[in-house]
């Protein structure tokens, strides 16, 4: 039995085989939340035939790109800021808005708090509740936000850990009463995508209606593309959007990336395979473990899924390091905020392997 059970992050793939001594090749990575599919394969022989344009710069305004957006986001190119993934985007939004008091939905990633951390702004986190499945009670968020006199609210919709989300409706009633309270908000729409109904929980329509708002994207979940550092912003708000950009690495996204994003946003057939798969294998996945005792499943929104341990004696650690033995890596939710000890996370990935990960913890 081993002494100390370190939590591993969903990319830390070479220290867990280093860890437990498995090849990585071994590995089924329920972790990283990518897309099982991998990149389509009409954007890799387009890229492969493409490779030359490395060779020059990019069009510094991304014109193209922005229009490929635009049509795959049904919003104007002109509210649109592409970037070196979110992570970019992120940085330069908070440090464009200079937050003095800013509130997280939590819990949630990281990286947020990273970022604020330096920005001068105070942070404070409100905690999705348990005892209500983590659905976000939108007036008891509001008047948090009115007693803490805060100017910038940060939510990942759908949420991640989570997977829960905001619907639209109560997306308007939130950003309606930050408008009063000259709040700004972000939205980190990393996994709007894998919604059963992507237009019931996305708030980019919205930013033809509220100024106070930015939702950002990528494409490293959806379309299974980490590496290609590609995001985007959305905003109706051309003042901040300019000053954004003001602040930006000129050619901040490379030619290659650039042009792989209009592939990917035009790639109609991959958008719809993914979706068929992520979204009958996520239904099939939550319905079993909802009739498993031991274990509590919450309804997800995102490709992946939250589970939480209510068997006796049996921990977080306990169900990663069974899971990992048998060449599985799931995510052991310990480092998110009020999920120690007792909650993991995995995502969607191709049938056979969802299989395998449920026969294990049908075993627990």
């Amino acid at each position: 039995m081993l002494s100390t059970k370190p939590v591993f992050h969903g990319s830390d793939i070479e220290k867990i085989c280093e860890y437990y001594h498995l090849q990585k090749e071994e590995i089924v990575n329920f972790g990283a939340n990518v897309n099982p599919l991998g990149l389509s394969e009409k954007v890799k022989s387009s890229l492969a035939s493409h490779l030359d344009l490395l060779s020059s710069y990019p069009d510094r305004e991304y014109t193209s790109l922005r229009e490929t957006i635009s049509g795959y986001c049904h919003i104007p190119a002109d509210f649109i800021l592409p970037g070196n993934g979110s992570s970019e985007l992120i940085s330069l939004l908070i440090e464009t808005h200079a937050p003095k008091h800013t509130l997280i939905l939590g819990p949630t990633y990281s990286e947020y708090s990273r970022e604020l951390s330096f920005s001068g702004s105070t942070q404070t986190y409100y905690h999705l509740q348990e005892q209500q499945d983590f659905r976000l009670d939108t007036d008891d968020l509001c008047q948090t936000l009115k007693k803490g006199d805060y100017d910038f609210l940060i939510l990942c919709n759908p949420n991640n850990p989570t997977s829960s989300a905001i619907l639209q409706e109560d997306m308007r009633h939130l950003l309606s009463f930050c408008r009063e309270q000259n709040i700004f908000v972000m939205i980190d729409e990393t996994y709007v995508e894998f919604a059963p109904d992507i237009r019931a929980v996305t708030a980019v329509p919205l930013t033809e209606e509220f100024t106070n708002l930015m939702v950002l994207r990528g494409v490293s979940k959806f379309f299974a593309a980490p590496g290609m550092r590609l995001g985007y912003g959305i905003t109706g708000n051309q003042e901040f959007l300019k000053k954004m950009k003001e602040k930006q690495i000129p050619w901040s996204l490379n030619s290659l990336g650039a042009y792989a994003g209009e592939l990917m946003f035009q790639d109609t057939e991959y958008i719809e395979k993914t979706r068929r798969l992520i979204l009958s294998e996520r239904d099939r996945m939550y319905h079993a473990l909802a009739e498993l005792p031991g274990c509590k499943v919450y309804q997800p929104y995102a490709n992946f899924l939250l589970l939480r341990i209510t068997r006796e004696g049996l921990a977080s650690s306990d169900v990663f390091e069974r899971c990992i033995r048998s060449g599985l890596m799931i995510r052991d939710c310990s480092s998110f905020q009020c999920l120690d000890g007792e909650f993991v996370r995995f995502c969607i990935m191709m049938p056979e392997d969802n299989t395998r990960l449920l026969q294990v913890l049908c075993e627990l």
